[in-house]
């Protein structure tokens, strides 16, 4: 059962076998390179979609239940320790992006939440979310995925446990550390108000993210059907042993959500790049982009910065090398 779940309702290779079958209708022959490309390209786009769609709907849906204010009030009433792990958890089922999650690390840090707490909430969202467990299920298995989801959360808690140690109030902008939280009375929402609203975020999500899919897939393509797989072994596969740091490097300027580099990550895989090369490549996208790093110098100082890059690096390519020497085990 657990097979047919992950092959035929995550996976879709009944879709995969659909599209070949009207190509080779259409007279293209799925095995030469560019039939392949097109193959690849219309399955990857279709899934990756439907997945999408079902799965923001469900994040949005959940979200509606964990408003900023709410959220807020869970965390006030947790310590130390355990305080980081319940912001890392929440960070799986609030904020899909890490530009997102940016504004909801400034009001938990408004509020007066230590700066460990959220700084565990910060680190996670964009890593582990929801969508990225399924996602990741669809395309490397549970096992994998859940291991995936696991380490992030390990390397949210423990990011944010170093920086509490720290000791770094000062280095958060005066604006924030010194603004007055405004606590808002929760809003009663009706399922109609929360299933309209889910239906929005994915209308939403779908026109930001779908110019995204449509590259991701399209180098995918080129990749799996295009790049000789003693290259990608050379350079990501056993005889680099530096392949993790360079994937992470090469995430890092990237700004997408796990939908956009889902296909370039399946498709280097598929060629013969190592299991941690891969993830750490998939976490550096998306914990790291440029842009979210932009946002969040607007709201803490330069030595906070590189502190919390330097903690996210270390631990994507810690996460990497971990997946790399045990990937037997998946």
């Amino acid at each position: 059962m657990g097979t047919f779940i992950q092959a035929q309702i995550l996976g879709m290779q009944w879709l995969k076998t659909l599209i070949g079958k009207m190509l080779a209708a259409a007279g293209l022959d799925i095995e030469s390179r560019i039939g392949g490309s097109l193959n690849f390209f219309l399955y990857d786009v279709i899934k990756i979609t439907i997945l999408l769609f079902v799965l923001i709907f469900l994040i949005s849906y959940i979200q509606s239940y964990f408003p900023p204010e709410r959220s807020k009030i869970i965390l006030s009433h947790c310590k130390g320790f355990s305080a980081r792990i319940i912001a890392a958890l929440l960070g799986t089922v609030t904020a899909f992006c890490s530009c997102s999650s940016i504004p909801l690390f400034m009001g938990f840090t408004t509020a007066g939440l230590p700066l460990g707490v959220t700084f565990s909430f910060l680190i996670s969202s964009p890593m582990v979310d929801f969508a990225s467990l399924i996602l990741l299920a669809s395309i490397f298995g549970w096992k994998i995925a859940l291991a995936y989801v696991v380490l992030g959360l390990v390397v949210a808690v423990t990011g944010g446990t170093i920086i509490e140690r720290l000791h770094m109030e000062d280095q958060v902008a005066d604006f924030i550390r010194n603004g007055k939280s405004i606590s808002l009375a929760e809003e009663k929402i009706s399922q109609k108000q929360r299933l309209v609203s889910a239906l929005q975020s994915v209308a939403s999500t779908l026109k930001k993210v779908f110019p995204y899919i449509l590259m991701s897939v399209a180098v995918g393509a080129v990749i799996h059907n295009w790049i000789p797989e003693s290259w990608i072994i050379s350079t990501l596969g056993k005889k680099n042993p530096l392949g993790v740091i360079l994937a992470v490097f090469a995430g890092i300027p990237m700004y997408s959500e796990i939908f956009g580099c889902i296909s370039i990550a399946e498709s280097l895989l598929a060629k013969g790049a190592l299991l941690g090369v891969v993830l750490s490549f998939l976490m550096a996208v998306t914990t790291l982009s440029l842009p979210s790093l932009i946002m969040l110098k607007k709201v803490i100082h330069t030595k906070l910065l590189v502190i919390f890059v330097s903690i996210c690096v270390a631990g994507i390519i810690l996460v990497g090398y971990f997946f790399n020497a045990f990937q037997a085990l998946f």
